[in-house]
This record gives C-alpha cells, sequence and structure tokens, in this order.
C-alpha cells in the first residue's frame, strides 16, 4: 500500500522515531480494542477506497436486455475516525542531546482514544453518519436479562442465548460481551457448584467473555461471529500521518477508514 497520503517524506524526522511511533500506536490501540477481538477483518483495501460491498446470501447477476446487475448486495461507506496529536520540539531536543527515547505519551494518549472510537462506532454506529453498530441494528435478536447478580440467572439467560442461536441454525464461535459492572458480578463464587460464576460462563462459550468499557453500564450481548455472519472491513489500518510543523512543533494524525459489515442479524443477541 502507498504510503505518500501519510505525507511522511514532508517531515524532517528520522526512520528511527517514526518506528517508534508506529510501534506505540499499534500496540496501545490494539491492547484496548474489544471490536477486533471477536470481529473478523477485512482487508485492508487501500486509501483510496470509499465504499465496501455487504453479499447477502442469494446474491445474483441479473442479465436481461444486454444489461446485468448484481442483485442481493449493499453498497456501505467506508468512514473516517481520527485523532491528532503533537511532539513538542523542546522534547525531541532534549531526547537529542542526552539520547534518551522520545517521550511518545501523547501518541499513546491519542491511540487509546482511537480505540475507544473504533469500538464506539462498532457498538453503537454513528447517528449524523447514518451509520448503526452491533446495538442498534435492525433485525438483531433481543432477549430479556435477568439480574444476573442472583442464582444462576446470568448461566441460564446466556445459555437462552445459545439456544436462540442454534434454533436460527447460526453456528460457530460465540463471543459474551459485557459492561464492567455485569462482568465484576459474575466474579462471584456459586456454592452450590464451588467455581466462580465467570468460570462457568467461560466454558459455556469457549472462553470467549470479553469486558469492554465502552459499553457504559448494564449492557451484554452474545455473538456469533463467523465470517459469513459479520466483519470489520478497513481501507486503510492504524496510520499515523503527519500534519504539520507549527511553532517549530511536529503535529500528527492516527487515522483509519472502517466499516461493520453485519450480514446476519440474527447472529447477534442483546440482553435487555
Amino acid at each position: 500500500m502507498s504510503m505518500d497520503f501519510l505525507a511522511r517524506e514532508s517531515a524532517d524526522l528520522s526512520p528511527e522515531l517514526w518506528k517508534a511511533i508506529d510501534e506505540t500506536v499499534v500496540k496501545d490501540a490494539s491492547s484496548q480494542m474489544v471490536g477486533r477481538r471477536f470481529l473478523p477483518l477485512f482487508g485492508p483495501v487501500g486509501p483510496g477506497a470509499e465504499s465496501v460491498v455487504i453479499n447477502y446470501p442469494g446474491v445474483e447477476e441479473v442479465l436481461e436486455d444486454g444489461v446485468g446487475s448484481i442483485t442481493g448486495q449493499k453498497i456501505v461507506r467506508l468512514n473516517q475516525i481520527y485523532q491528532d496529536f503533537s511532539l513538542l520540539w523542546r522534547n525531541l531536543e532534549y531526547s537529542k542531546a542526552h539520547d534518551y527515547p522520545v517521550d511518545l505519551s501523547s501518541a499513546r494518549d491519542a491511540a487509546l482514544k482511537m480505540a475507544r472510537a473504533e469500538d464506539k462506532m462498532i457498538f453503537f454506529g454513528n447517528e449524523r453518519l447514518g451509520v448503526k453498530g452491533l446495538f442498534n441494528e435492525e433485525g438483531i435478536q433481543k432477549l430479556p436479562r435477568s439480574d444476573w447478580s442472583e442464582k444462576e440467572n446470568d448461566f441460564t439467560d446466556i445459555a437462552k442465548g445459545i439456544m436462540a442461536f442454534s434454533n436460527e441454525g447460526l453456528l460457530g464461535s460465540k463471543y459474551l460481551i459485557l459492561s464492567p459492572d455485569l462482568y465484576v458480578q459474575l466474579q462471584r463464587l456459586q456454592p452450590n457448584v464451588g467455581m466462580l460464576e465467570i468460570d462457568r460462563i467461560e466454558k459455556l462459550v469457549g472462553n470467549k467473555v470479553l469486558n469492554a468499557p465502552v459499553l457504559g453500564p448494564g449492557r451484554a450481548m452474545l455473538v456469533c461471529a463467523e465470517p459469513e455472519f459479520m466483519d470489520l472491513a478497513l481501507g486503510v489500518d492504524l496510520s499515523t500521518a503527519y500534519l504539520e510543523f507549527t511553532s517549530l512543533n511536529h503535529y500528527f494524525r492516527i487515522l483509519e477508514t472502517l466499516a461493520l459489515r453485519l450480514r446476519e442479524p440474527r447472529a447477534v443477541i442483546v440482553y435487555e
């Protein structure tokens, strides 16, 4: 993939510094991204791509009167998310003079904000852009959630979700994504079986329980995350571009373009 669009050649920065920035951004963002822990990835398809296609079951090419068209297909836009950060000239000069690593805390902070922005887009979409997320897509399944702090209510509710997938013929890897408060509620000993409730739940879903702070309180979701049901399409994956040199300081932008592709809404269960 061409890197010209990142405008790095306009910056008087060493290859070693660029490498440190890239490694910091990818490592810190990836450590906090929850959606990428269960969503299959598609791409990246390149910086010039503005959209990707969702092919639904039964997609076909229709040829009639010398004209061909494809049915059972939807085009979705790859939207950009970004965060800016700066490196101050005095910090750079100090590092150079004393042979210290450059302080990249500003890049780390921007990377963490990128991770949160990506997860927010995946789970809730963006109303202004007309983009839906896993929690508000049309056609998803919804099940009532009982009080998960009592008895075996959580285990029973999640087992019902797994059965709902089976009844729909949706087989494959299942993930339980929880808000932090519900995740903590599962860290209790179940006296009648001598196990932590989280251990029982993990056995039920194949050790795939994820704590997702971006959800806020009181939210839980079960997904069957197979590529034929859903994925995360990437135009540009996490990349750092050079913005400008102003007042002796360097300014950067972390960016990516992405789209959630939910082919089978029934592969998502939201507990309400």
